[in-house]
C-alpha cells in the first residue's frame, strides 16, 4: 500500500484569489447547493469571509464564513476537491478559519453538516444544546426551483 502525500498547500483568505469556476463547479454538484447559479455563488463570495487552499495556482479547497465579525458566524460551503481528500487539507483549512482574527471571541459560531461531524468536533463544534430553541426556514430545493 502506497501512502499518499499531501502536496504543499498554501492557505489564503484574500477574496481576489478565490477561483469562482472551481468553487461553482464543486457547489453545483454538492448535496447542499445542487443547481445553484454561478451569479448566486459569486454574490455569496462577495458577501462572506472566504478561505481557500491552493496547490500551486489551483484552488483545491474552500470554506466560507458568514459573519458580523462581532458576535456571530456561520460556516458554510466547506469542501476539498476529491483528489486531495484524506491528506489533512480540511484540517489545515479549518485551522486557518479558526485562527482568523475577525472570528475570535464570537458568542456563537454555527454550521450545519450531514457528514463531517468528526472534523468539526476537532475544532470545538458540538451538537447544539437546547436545539429546541433553534428555528430555521429551510428551502432545500430552492436552486432547482429557481432554474426551472
Amino acid at each position: 500500500m502506497t501512502k499518499q502525500i499531501a502536496p504543499p498547500v498554501r492557505l489564503s483568505n484574500q477574496a481576489d484569489e478565490m477561483q469562482l469556476d472551481v468553487i461553482y463547479g464543486y457547489l453545483t454538484r454538492s448535496y447542499w447547493a445542487e443547481g445553484i447559479t454561478k451569479a448566486r455563488v459569486k454574490k455569496s463570495l462577495d458577501n462572506s469571509l472566504c478561505f481557500g487552499a491552493f496547490s500551486g495556482k489551483r484552488q483545491i479547497a474552500f470554506a466560507r464564513v458568514i459573519t458580523d465579525k462581532a458576535s456571530f458566524a456561520y460556516l458554510a460551503d466547506v469542501f476539498v476537491l476529491e483528489p486531495y481528500r484524506g491528506l489533512g487539507i480540511s484540517k489545515q483549512l479549518m485551522s486557518e478559519v479558526m485562527r482568523h482574527p475577525e472570528l475570535q471571541n464570537l458568542r456563537r459560531f454555527m454550521l450545519c453538516t450531514a457528514d463531517a461531524h468528526g472534523l468539526y468536533q476537532q475544532f470545538g463544534f458540538s451538537p447544539a444544546t437546547q436545539a429546541q430553541n433553534l428555528m430555521a426556514i429551510h428551502n432545500p430545493d430552492i436552486y432547482r426551483e429557481m432554474s426551472a
